[in-house]
Protein backbone atom coordinates (compact mmCIF):
# COMPACT_ATOMS: atom_id res chain seq x y z
CA UNK A 1 0.00 0.00 0.00
CA UNK A 2 1.31 3.44 -0.90
CA UNK A 3 1.56 6.25 1.67
CA UNK A 4 -1.30 8.07 -0.09
CA UNK A 5 -3.57 5.03 0.10
CA UNK A 6 -2.67 4.54 3.77
CA UNK A 7 -3.85 8.06 4.59
CA UNK A 8 -7.38 7.12 3.48
CA UNK A 9 -7.57 3.59 4.94
CA UNK A 10 -9.80 3.01 7.99
CA UNK A 11 -10.46 -0.30 9.76
CA UNK A 12 -13.57 -0.66 11.95
CA UNK A 13 -13.86 -3.59 14.37
CA UNK A 14 -17.34 -4.19 15.84
CA UNK A 15 -19.25 -7.42 16.54
CA UNK A 16 -22.45 -5.78 15.24
CA UNK A 17 -21.59 -4.33 11.84
CA UNK A 18 -25.12 -2.98 11.40
CA UNK A 19 -24.53 -0.42 14.17
CA UNK A 20 -21.47 1.04 12.42
CA UNK A 21 -22.78 0.80 8.84
CA UNK A 22 -24.04 4.43 8.82
CA UNK A 23 -20.60 5.58 9.98
CA UNK A 24 -18.85 3.41 7.38
CA UNK A 25 -21.11 4.79 4.66
CA UNK A 26 -20.47 8.40 5.68
CA UNK A 27 -16.71 7.88 5.86
CA UNK A 28 -16.71 6.34 2.39
CA UNK A 29 -18.71 9.31 1.12
CA UNK A 30 -15.96 11.51 2.60
CA UNK A 31 -13.36 9.73 0.48
CA UNK A 32 -12.04 7.09 2.89
CA UNK A 33 -11.58 3.39 2.16
CA UNK A 34 -13.29 1.56 5.01
CA UNK A 35 -13.04 -2.11 5.96
CA UNK A 36 -15.32 -3.45 8.71
CA UNK A 37 -14.68 -6.74 10.53
CA UNK A 38 -16.15 -8.37 13.62
CA UNK A 39 -13.39 -9.75 15.88
CA UNK A 40 -10.04 -8.92 17.47
CA UNK A 41 -7.83 -11.67 15.97
CA UNK A 42 -8.94 -10.72 12.45
CA UNK A 43 -8.16 -7.09 13.26
CA UNK A 44 -4.56 -7.99 14.16
CA UNK A 45 -4.14 -9.87 10.89
CA UNK A 46 -5.63 -6.96 8.93
CA UNK A 47 -3.35 -4.41 10.59
CA UNK A 48 -0.26 -6.51 9.86
CA UNK A 49 -1.20 -7.28 6.25
CA UNK A 50 -2.70 -3.95 5.23
CA UNK A 51 -1.96 -1.28 7.87
CA UNK A 52 -4.72 1.33 8.05
CA UNK A 53 -4.33 4.98 8.97
CA UNK A 54 -7.02 4.63 11.63
CA UNK A 55 -8.36 1.73 13.68
CA UNK A 56 -11.82 2.17 15.21
CA UNK A 57 -12.56 -0.62 17.67
CA UNK A 58 -15.56 -1.41 19.86
CA UNK A 59 -14.88 -2.18 23.52
CA UNK A 60 -16.75 -5.50 23.43
CA UNK A 61 -15.21 -7.21 20.41
CA UNK A 62 -15.09 -11.04 20.51
CA UNK A 63 -11.94 -13.13 20.43
CA UNK A 64 -9.59 -10.65 22.12
CA UNK A 65 -9.95 -8.10 24.93
CA UNK A 66 -9.81 -4.59 23.52
CA UNK A 67 -6.96 -3.53 25.82
CA UNK A 68 -4.93 -6.54 24.68
CA UNK A 69 -5.69 -5.64 21.07
CA UNK A 70 -4.53 -2.05 21.56
CA UNK A 71 -1.32 -3.16 23.26
CA UNK A 72 -0.51 -5.71 20.55
CA UNK A 73 -1.32 -3.31 17.73
CA UNK A 74 1.01 -0.72 19.26
CA UNK A 75 3.82 -3.30 19.18
CA UNK A 76 3.49 -3.82 15.42
CA UNK A 77 6.25 -2.02 13.51
CA UNK A 78 4.52 0.35 11.11
CA UNK A 79 6.00 2.81 8.65
CA UNK A 80 3.31 5.39 9.46
CA UNK A 81 1.71 6.02 12.87
CA UNK A 82 -1.61 4.26 13.42
CA UNK A 83 -4.39 6.31 15.04
CA UNK A 84 -6.89 4.46 17.23
CA UNK A 85 -10.39 5.30 18.49
CA UNK A 86 -12.47 3.27 20.96
CA UNK A 87 -16.24 2.88 20.57
CA UNK A 88 -18.26 1.81 23.60
CA UNK A 89 -21.53 2.09 25.48
CA UNK A 90 -19.51 1.89 28.70
CA UNK A 91 -19.27 5.02 30.80
CA UNK A 92 -16.74 3.75 33.34
CA UNK A 93 -14.01 6.41 33.47
CA UNK A 94 -11.41 3.83 34.53
CA UNK A 95 -11.98 1.81 31.34
CA UNK A 96 -11.76 4.92 29.19
CA UNK A 97 -8.53 6.06 30.85
CA UNK A 98 -7.06 2.57 30.53
CA UNK A 99 -7.68 2.60 26.80
CA UNK A 100 -6.27 6.09 26.33
CA UNK A 101 -3.19 5.30 28.40
CA UNK A 102 -2.52 2.22 26.27
CA UNK A 103 -2.41 4.36 23.15
CA UNK A 104 -5.97 5.09 22.01
CA UNK A 105 -6.28 8.59 20.55
CA UNK A 106 -9.93 9.18 21.34
CA UNK A 107 -13.10 7.64 22.79
CA UNK A 108 -16.57 7.85 21.24
CA UNK A 109 -19.58 6.76 23.32
CA UNK A 110 -22.45 4.78 21.79
CA UNK A 111 -24.97 5.71 20.59
CA UNK A 112 -23.23 8.47 18.67
CA UNK A 113 -24.06 11.09 16.09
CA UNK A 114 -22.51 10.00 12.78
CA UNK A 115 -21.80 13.62 11.90
CA UNK A 116 -20.02 14.23 15.21
CA UNK A 117 -18.10 10.93 14.94
CA UNK A 118 -16.84 11.83 11.45
CA UNK A 119 -15.72 15.25 12.71
CA UNK A 120 -13.80 13.66 15.60
CA UNK A 121 -12.25 11.09 13.28
CA UNK A 122 -11.05 13.85 10.97
CA UNK A 123 -9.61 15.70 13.97
CA UNK A 124 -7.67 12.61 15.06
CA UNK A 125 -6.28 12.21 11.54
CA UNK A 126 -5.01 15.78 11.26
CA UNK A 127 -1.21 16.11 11.35
CA UNK A 128 -0.05 16.65 14.94
CA UNK A 129 3.51 17.77 14.60
CA UNK A 130 2.58 21.30 13.53
CA UNK A 131 0.16 23.83 14.85
CA UNK A 132 -1.02 27.17 13.56
CA UNK A 133 1.99 29.01 14.94
CA UNK A 134 4.33 28.21 12.02
CA UNK A 135 4.87 24.61 13.14
CA UNK A 136 5.80 25.39 16.75
CA UNK A 137 5.10 23.33 19.85
CA UNK A 138 5.56 25.67 22.78
CA UNK A 139 5.12 25.12 26.51
CA UNK A 140 6.33 27.85 28.87
CA UNK A 141 10.17 27.89 28.59
CA UNK A 142 10.48 25.19 25.92
CA UNK A 143 9.70 25.53 22.19
CA UNK A 144 10.13 22.96 19.44
CA UNK A 145 9.89 24.39 15.92
CA UNK A 146 8.96 21.58 13.53
CA UNK A 147 9.59 23.77 10.49
CA UNK A 148 13.26 24.33 11.29
CA UNK A 149 13.77 21.28 13.56
CA UNK A 150 15.11 23.53 16.32
CA UNK A 151 14.52 23.30 20.06
CA UNK A 152 14.75 26.48 22.11
CA UNK A 153 14.71 27.01 25.86
CA UNK A 154 14.41 30.60 27.02
CA UNK A 155 15.58 31.72 23.59
CA UNK A 156 18.69 29.51 23.56
CA UNK A 157 18.99 26.85 20.86
CA UNK A 158 19.56 23.35 22.30
CA UNK A 159 21.51 20.65 20.50
CA UNK A 160 18.69 18.12 20.16
CA UNK A 161 19.20 15.83 17.19
CA UNK A 162 18.16 12.47 15.74
CA UNK A 163 16.24 10.12 17.98
CA UNK A 164 16.20 12.52 20.92
CA UNK A 165 14.57 15.15 18.71
CA UNK A 166 11.91 12.71 17.42
CA UNK A 167 11.23 11.51 20.96
CA UNK A 168 10.80 15.05 22.27
CA UNK A 169 8.60 16.04 19.34
CA UNK A 170 6.34 13.05 19.87
CA UNK A 171 5.97 13.61 23.62
CA UNK A 172 5.38 17.36 23.19
CA UNK A 173 2.70 16.57 20.61
CA UNK A 174 0.81 14.64 23.33
CA UNK A 175 1.26 16.72 26.52
CA UNK A 176 0.16 14.96 29.69
CA UNK A 177 -0.36 11.60 27.97
CA UNK A 178 1.63 8.62 29.27
CA UNK A 179 3.30 6.15 26.89
CA UNK A 180 5.02 2.91 27.82
CA UNK A 181 8.30 1.80 26.23
CA UNK A 182 6.66 -0.43 23.63
CA UNK A 183 4.42 2.39 22.48
CA UNK A 184 7.34 4.80 22.20
CA UNK A 185 9.34 2.26 20.22
CA UNK A 186 6.42 1.82 17.83
CA UNK A 187 5.88 5.57 17.39
CA UNK A 188 9.42 7.02 17.48
CA UNK A 189 11.47 4.09 16.16
CA UNK A 190 8.73 2.89 13.78
CA UNK A 191 10.97 2.33 10.74
CA UNK A 192 13.90 0.77 12.58
CA UNK A 193 14.69 -2.90 13.20
CA UNK A 194 13.91 -4.70 16.44
CA UNK A 195 15.24 -2.66 19.36
CA UNK A 196 15.40 -3.49 23.05
CA UNK A 197 12.93 -1.49 25.17
CA UNK A 198 15.83 -0.29 27.35
CA UNK A 199 16.82 1.88 24.39
CA UNK A 200 13.93 4.14 25.32
CA UNK A 201 15.34 4.66 28.82
CA UNK A 202 18.77 5.50 27.41
CA UNK A 203 17.36 8.09 25.02
CA UNK A 204 15.18 9.63 27.73
CA UNK A 205 18.29 10.00 29.92
CA UNK A 206 20.20 11.67 27.09
CA UNK A 207 17.30 13.99 26.36
CA UNK A 208 17.01 14.96 30.03
CA UNK A 209 20.71 15.83 30.12
CA UNK A 210 20.24 18.16 27.16
CA UNK A 211 17.20 19.76 28.79
CA UNK A 212 18.89 20.04 32.19
CA UNK A 213 21.06 23.06 31.33
CA UNK A 214 18.10 25.45 30.90
CA UNK A 215 16.30 23.69 33.77
CA UNK A 216 13.74 21.83 31.65
CA UNK A 217 14.67 18.22 32.44
CA UNK A 218 11.51 17.90 34.57
CA UNK A 219 9.38 18.23 31.43
CA UNK A 220 9.97 14.51 30.76
CA UNK A 221 8.30 12.81 33.69
CA UNK A 222 8.61 9.15 34.65
CA UNK A 223 5.32 7.44 35.49
CA UNK A 224 6.40 4.66 37.83
CA UNK A 225 5.51 1.21 36.56
CA UNK A 226 4.31 2.46 33.18
CA UNK A 227 6.47 4.83 31.13
CA UNK A 228 6.99 8.50 30.33
CA UNK A 229 5.01 11.64 29.59
CA UNK A 230 5.64 15.28 28.73
CA UNK A 231 4.54 17.68 31.45
CA UNK A 232 3.71 21.21 30.31
CA UNK A 233 5.35 23.42 32.92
Amino acid sequence: MSATENQKQILIVDRDLATVEPLRHQLMAAGFTVLAITDGPSALVAVEERPPRLLIVDWNIPGLAVLDLIERVRRIRLVQPLRLIILSILSDEHDVVSGLNLGADDYIAKPFSVREAVARIQAVLRPRSRDDDHGALSFDRLTLNTSSNRVLARGTVLNVRGTEYRLLEFLMSHPGKTFNRAQLLARVWATDAEIDERTVDVNVQRLRKILAKPGCEGCIETVRGFGYRFVAT
